[in-house]
């Protein structure tokens, strides 16, 4: 995320069957579109689409209207757009007592339309992507019913104004945890949970829902695939889909943010575990949205050759195994080009070299990390698309 204040997924860097519900078995909410709109004809996604999947990437405004060379491969590569900056609050409520400010979303979603490229909006509730205009501690000193009044307002007409526009909204990024939890795997920091308590997730969802019946709602956490608590915070996010589900709150899907670390990546995945751990999301009828892939290149060497080709052998260990789960219905890089990679902003490599995360180069050239990502997906099951 560029250039905001310290997101929690850096430190680990260093189901009811309403409304949208329905249409995981019945009409593609990717098949809304005008007729009339070209799809994009790049290989990434044509070779997904050709087994069910749908790939695309985040943008952000910033890049892609100073930039046509990067507009143009976006709309030529990329079959759905997630929102990276311009539904943050730094954005959206640059201040406490600003009113919304949708010009930045309307921006990007227009963009997106007229790529033919369904929208996933994020985020809905997250404790992040504030900006300068408020205060670190602000979130946390609200009293209950100012929290009540500023999050679910900001939902209601936020989700109301793009009703019709968006597929897919995040409801709830990086609401889970594998330590600091409660019985239903919440995150008990979370300054939404202490201000208004630990329904602040469901209450979440049932207004989105309610402001935008059709739009498929999910739930995203990060850090499922290596580190220490990998297998606690999956335990973690099956006890939040089973407390939700039993609730009937209408979450439709998983968002697995998939950033990968290539510090000893091979040695430290899992892959019988993850491919579990999907699997159970499966059996809960949520379909699973690869959401923020990309790579970081630490414990590589610097030279570009070596590290691209281990860049896209940790991409083809991941997607060989995530991609054999038929739920996996869309994958989303978190940029397409090395050129605007957070990353680099927020995590420097030590030896001053430019990280290359990514299946594209600064100069917008293929990597080794495309032919990977192509390859896994000429290689995948066929599947239903969403």
């Amino acid at each position: 995320m560029a250039g905001q204040g310290g997101l929690r997924r850096r430190s680990f860097l260093v189901g009811s069957g309403l409304g949208a519900a329905a249409l995981l078995g019945g009409a593609s909410p990717f098949m809304t579109m005008g007729a009339a709109w070209a799809a994009p004809a790049g290989e990434l996604y044509q070779a997904a689409l050709a087994k069910g999947i749908r790939y695309g990437s985040s943008a952000a405004t910033w890049q892609v209207q100073p930039d046509p060379a990067y507009a143009a491969l976006y709309a030529r590569e990329s079959g759905m757009l997630l929102t990276e900056d311009d539904l943050l609050w730094y954005r959206l409520k640059p201040t406490p007592d600003a009113p919304l400010d949708s010009t930045y979303g309307d921006q990007i979603v227009s963009f997106a339309t007229g790529n033919a490229q369904p929208v996933l909006a994020a985020h809905l509730v997250w404790d992040e992507g504030l900006g300068e205009g408020w205060d670190p501690d602000a979130l946390y000193n609200l009293g209950s019913q100012e929290a009540r009044d500023l999050l679910f307002g900001t939902i209601e007409q936020e989700v109301a104004h793009y009703a019709g526009q968006v597929t897919a909204w995040v409801v709830a990024n990086e609401v889970t945890d594998g330590r600091r939890k409660d019985a239903n795997g919440f995150w008990t920091v979370e300054p939404w949970y202490q201000t208004i308590g630990p329904t602040y997730v469901e209450e979440a969802f049932t207004l989105a829902h309610q402001q935008d019946p059709n739009a498929l709602l999910l739930i995203n956490d990060f850090g499922f695939e290596t580190g220490s608590d990998a297998a606690a915070r999956r335990r973690s996010m099956l006890q939040a889909i089973d407390y939700l589900q039993s609730r009937n709150v209408p979450v439709h899907a998983l968002g697995v943010q998939a950033h990968l670390n290539a510090n000893g990546f091979a040695r430290k995945f899992d892959t019988a575990a993850y491919r579990t751990f999907l699997s159970d999301v499966a059996a809960r009828g949520l379909a699973i949205f690869i959401t923020e892939m990309d790579v970081q290149d630490d414990g590589l060497q610097a030279d570009i050759p070596s590290r691209d080709a281990a860049v896209a052998d940790v991409y083809a260990l991941y997607l060989s195994v995530a991609l054999q789960e038929p739920a996996v219905k869309v994958v989303l890089n978190f940029g397409l080009s090395d050129r605007y990679t957070w990353l680099q902003e927020d995590f420097p490599r030590q030896d001053g070299a430019a990280r290359r995360p990514l299946p594209f180069d600064e100069n917008l050239q293929p990597k080794p990390a495309y032919t990977a990502i192509l390859q896994a997906f000429q290689n995948a099951p066929a599947r239903p698309p969403l």
